[in-house]
């Protein structure tokens, strides 16, 4: 079986990404890679999703939770799946949880309508549109409104609200 990072249909970057959300649940002592894994990641090594949240207090306040979950209050998650029931299970992704699973896959199909490889906008589209994401509660825990992630003005990722309804 591929490992998904180094899947043909990610960018490097999103490759990337992946590679630092593994890293980040392995260290964290989590069963599977999950959209909060993936959520740190990309804002961690992906200027173009990083810059949807912009600077200052937000984009501080949101880094500072997303550690808070790695050495805290994430632990609670180290027994359970992420698992939405809303989207359909991806099986062939292993280390993914089914709904991180189901996110890399919309991010390689929202990629292949623009004919191009996924990136990290596609999987940030991806995650904050599901209610029960882990990368959700962390956003909202932080006070970002995750639609409104998707609303952004000047947001050139073409990220829209559509995104969670089509494939899921």
């Amino acid at each position: 079986m591929q490992r998904v990072d180094n899947d043909a249909r990610l960018s490097d970057e999103l490759a990337s990404v992946v590679g630092g959300a593994r890293r980040r649940a392995v260290r964290d002592g989590d069963r599977q890679i999950d959209t909060a894994h993936l959520l740190h990641s990309l804002l961690e090594s992906d200027p173009e999703a990083r810059a949807v949240f912009g600077d200052g207090p937000q984009i501080a306040r949101l880094l500072g939770y997303l550690v808070q979950r790695s050495i805290g209050y994430g632990l609670r998650w180290q027994s359970g799946v992420e698992d939405s029931g809303a989207v359909p299970v991806v099986t062939e992704t292993a280390g993914f949880s089914p709904l991180a699973a189901a996110c890399m896959e919309y991010a390689c199909e929202r990629a292949a309508e623009r004919g191009g490889p996924a990136r990290g906008i596609d999987l940030l589209a991806a995650i904050v549109v599901d209610p029960q994401a882990r990368a959700v509660e962390v956003l909202e825990r932080a006070g970002i409104d995750p639609r409104e992630v998707l609303a952004r003005p000047g947001d050139r990722s073409g990220i829209t609200e559509e995104c969670g309804e089509a494939g899921r």
